[in-house]
């Protein structure tokens, strides 16, 4: 008998799940997306592990921007990572979060790494696959702009339980970020909702918001789209001071509030 449309995807993506390392254990994988680059991605990623980390979960990240890492910069990890009987052990950060990127394991931060998507699609898997992450409640994964083979390659490969969506207020970026959310409609991920970067800075005289690219309308954008707002992150320099230094986990300025309320709810169900 045929098999459905329904029934026939279902099938694809079980062929395509990769097994998590056997001594591991990751409770929820949460995707960090947009449709293009430059909009902050693993600004949020870093933002969001600090979040949860700093509420007592076990944290980890998965930097699978293979081409362009700024993970681990970001946190200062200088070290590479190593091996040993269970698998590759991730590096870990000064406050207790599990770090896995490719710049750990390359001679020099600055090589170019000048490989074609499959092989980039392999490593993807083998983050998953071949690192001791051991116990895990939230990983993050900091994705490469678009909708290529990365991307692909962690939805059907991960068991992803759902992606945040990276903004900021152009309505040109708009345009783009919906090709990410119709991607993970289309592999049935669920879509916690948005965070909206450079939504604005404060004046430096009197403290009032300016909007550097105009008035936001990320509301009526969310609303279009039955999304909810998970924060709003604003032009500041100190935050890009910290993370060039290596201290991102020194940022407590509480922007994604809303969206850990959303991370709780789901470990708890």
């Amino acid at each position: 008998m045929a098999k459905s449309p329904e029934e026939f995807k279902k099938q694809m993506d079980d062929n395509f799940k990769v097994a998590l390392s056997e001594h591991s254990h990751v409770k929820k994988v949460i995707g960090i997306v947009s449709g293009k680059g430059g909009v902050g991605k693993s600004l949020v990623t870093g933002l969001s592990a600090v979040a949860m980390n700093n509420k007592g979960y076990k944290t980890a990240i998965m930097d699978a921007d293979i081409t362009g890492p700024s993970i681990p910069k970001m946190f200062g990890i200088g070290k590479h990572n190593y091996a040993d009987e269970t698998g590759l052990i991730p590096a870990v950060t000064e406050k207790g979060m599990k770090v896995m990127s490719l710049n750990m394991l390359m001679d020099n931060e600055t090589d170019p790494v000048v490989w074609r998507g499959p092989v980039i699609a392999g490593i993807v898997k083998q983050f998953w696959s071949d690192v001791n992450w051991g116990d895990v409640d939230f990983m993050f994964v900091d994705m490469p702009p678009g909708t290529g083979d990365v991307p692909l390659t962690v939805f059907q490969s991960l068991p992803v339980d759902g992606i945040i969506v990276v903004s900021t207020p152009q309505e040109l970026v708009e345009m783009i970020v919906e090709k990410a959310i119709n991607m993970a409609n289309i592999m049935n991920i669920p879509v916690l909702g948005i965070v909206e970067n450079m939504s604005y800075m404060n004046c430096p005289h009197c403290n009032e918001p300016i909007y550097v690219f105009g008035k936001s309308k990320i509301e009526s954008y969310a609303a279009s789209k039955g999304l909810d707002i998970l924060g709003r992150i604003p032009l500041n320099p100190a935050l890009a001071e910290k993370c060039d230094a290596g201290k991102a986990e020194d940022i407590d300025e509480d922007y994604l509030a809303s969206l850990a309320y959303v991370l709780e709810g789901m470990i708890q169900e």
